[in-house]
């Protein structure tokens, strides 16, 4: 039986999280049974917009892109993982050819120190916490994972607010243990199921194979009371509120993802002669899609309190297409949905031009790439949407209400030209 107490300790980037607490990716529950695999569906969302498309594209070497990922740092007392996760580029890195290179190694140039003495492993954790989430949609990655008994890759995500692991929910894309080198696990855990009591199955290769020997894809398609995970496109296992024996289903509300390569702990075990270093966990991409129906929000106007909306110039879907001011017409160029943290209409994200931050940097329609320039926080108490990135208003600009006022972004002040309504 797998051990319960895999808990973890984690040390956050800057001060956009707790500095612990958090947990590291848990087993599927012994003995689970996985569902007979069927070809893959998008019953989860009936339109998917491109949501957060990572593709790893950059310099060799080059750590990875800040505004959507932050590394994780320090050692795992509770769950007892041999490893600690390093910062910027030593441990995860582009390797130039599209891929983000996680690595774990036998080493310890920093002279790092974890709860079992100095630590004989570096390795790397990175997540989106506070630059990406997603509620409901298509999440996807595709990776070729590492070998060898101790290793321990995983693709998870975490629930935002909820008062703690477990209560703010996890779910488990894929996990590996080296020890299992043809099977992957999909699990949820909450609030009366979570460590070995997770809920979850396994997913096997057909003829022995391997998942280390070539690139997979596992993703999730996730909708309203409802999760499927699939591998290359096989669905495998579904969860639904009826399976977790009357306890709370927590995962109607918005995830943030989370990427890493341990080495070592209760589940997996540890290291042993047969495992070489340099162990990779190789990903090709992130990919997440939603709908405007169900990832969040219906579509519907937003007003200012001048009694005109926000709308798409001459209805383009095209990039670049400027956002303005405009009377309400209840057209599909004012039709305004939240995705997470993103405001979407005509399929595409709102999002401020050239990712400035300074007073008066124009709005326009653009693909979603999840960066921060198309991060937003509607709040329906003050009537203020505001830019995360820049941490400033959505702006009417010089309080003109012409039709056709370009609208952009401005230090909040509390100003008429800054108040709206969703509805």
């Amino acid at each position: 039986m797998r051990d319960p107490w895999r808990r973890r300790l984690v040390v956050w980037a800057a001060a956009v999280l707790c500095a612990s607490g958090a947990l590291v990716p848990a087993a599927a529950a012994a003995g689970a049974a996985p569902a007979a695999p069927t070809a893959a569906t998008a019953e989860a969302s009936p339109a998917l917009q491109a949501a957060f498309t990572e593709d790893f594209d950059g310099a060799a070497g080059s750590a990875v892109n800040g505004t959507r990922w932050q590394l994780e740092t320090g050692d795992n007392v509770n769950n007892h993982e041999r490893q600690y996760y390093t910062a910027g580029n030593a441990n995860a890195a582009l390797d130039g050819q599209g891929h983000l290179v996680i690595t774990a190694r036998r080493e310890n140039p920093g002279n790092y120190n974890c709860w079992y003495g100095r630590c004989e492993y570096t390795s790397a954790r990175m997540n989106t916490a506070g630059k990406f989430s997603a509620q409901y949609g298509h999440i996807e990655t595709r990776m070729k994972i590492p070998r060898g008994q101790g290793m321990w890759p995983a693709f998870w995500m975490l629930g935002n607010g909820g008062g703690g692991w477990p209560d703010q929910g996890e779910i488990d894309i894929m996990e590996n243990i080296g020890k299992e080198p043809g099977t992957v696990h999909g699990t949820i855990h909450g609030p009366g199921y979570s460590g070995s009591g997770g809920i979850g199955a396994g997913y096997t290769l057909p003829g022995g194979q391997a998942f280390a020997d070539n690139f997979h894809t596992f993703a999730i398609d996730w909708a309203p009371n409802s999760i499927k995970w699939s591998v290359d496109g096989n669905v495998y296992e579904t969860r639904t509120p009826a399976d977790v024996g009357g306890n709370q289903w927590v995962f109607n509300k918005s995830f943030f993802l989370i990427l890493n390569l341990a080495v070592g702990g209760y589940w997996p075990g540890d290291p042993d002669g047969g495992t070489s270093f340099p162990q990779q966990l190789v990903v090709d991409y992130v990919h997440v899609s939603t709908s405007d129906g169900g990832g969040g929000t219906g579509g519907q106007a937003i007003r200012n309190t001048n009694g005109k909306c926000m709308d798409v110039a001459a209805a383009s879907s095209a990039n670049g297409t400027p956002v303005q001011l405009y009377d309400c017409n209840g057209s599909a160029a004012q039709q305004w949905s939240v995705n997470g943290d993103s405001l979407r209409a005509l399929g595409k994200c709102l999002d401020v031009v050239d990712n400035s931050t300074a007073d008066g940097a124009k709005l326009q329609l653009w693909d979603c790439t999840g960066g921060g320039n198309q991060r937003w926080t509607v709040n329906t108490a003050t009537h203020d949407i505001v830019n995360l990135q820049a941490n400033k208003c959505l702006d009417v600009t010089d309080n003109n209400s012409a039709n056709g006022t370009r609208l952009q972004i401005w230090t909040c002040t509390g100003a008429a030209n800054q108040k709206w309504t969703m509805g």
